[in-house]
């Protein structure tokens, strides 16, 4: 099984990009989804999860601006990331946890927030 992240890239401040990650491979009883992010120096952070029966939650620090949502039928989760700020930046990893516990990461896409 495999998690592609699509979707990265350079924005100005307060633009928009919507990330994309498709999981391949059999997986089954995907639990949650969601979105991580590691900026350069600091750790890997939360941002956003969706659940199975499509309850969200997000972090603070994205919450009004960003929005996650599932298509089930395709095993992909998106976020919609609007009003970026330069604090955005960051590499964006997926992650799908199945109803067995089991997390499964994609492998990063970048998001560039500079004029």
């Amino acid at each position: 099984v495999q998690l592609q992240a699509f979707g990265g890239g350079l924005v100005q401040p307060g633009g928009s990009l919507r990330l994309s990650c498709a999981a391949s491979g059999s997986i089954f009883s995907i639990n949650v989804m969601g979105w991580f992010r590691q900026a350069p120096g600091k750790q890997r952070e939360w941002v956003a999860t969706i659940t199975r029966g499509g309850s969200t939650n997000y972090a603070d620090s994205v919450k009004g601006r960003f929005t996650i949502s599932k298509d089930n039928a395709k095993n992909t989760v998106y976020v919609e990331m609007s009003s970026l700020q330069p604090e955005d930046t960051a590499i964006y990893y997926c992650n799908m946890v199945t109803s067995s516990g089991r997390p499964y990461w994609g492998q990063g896409t970048q998001v560039t927030v500079s004029s």
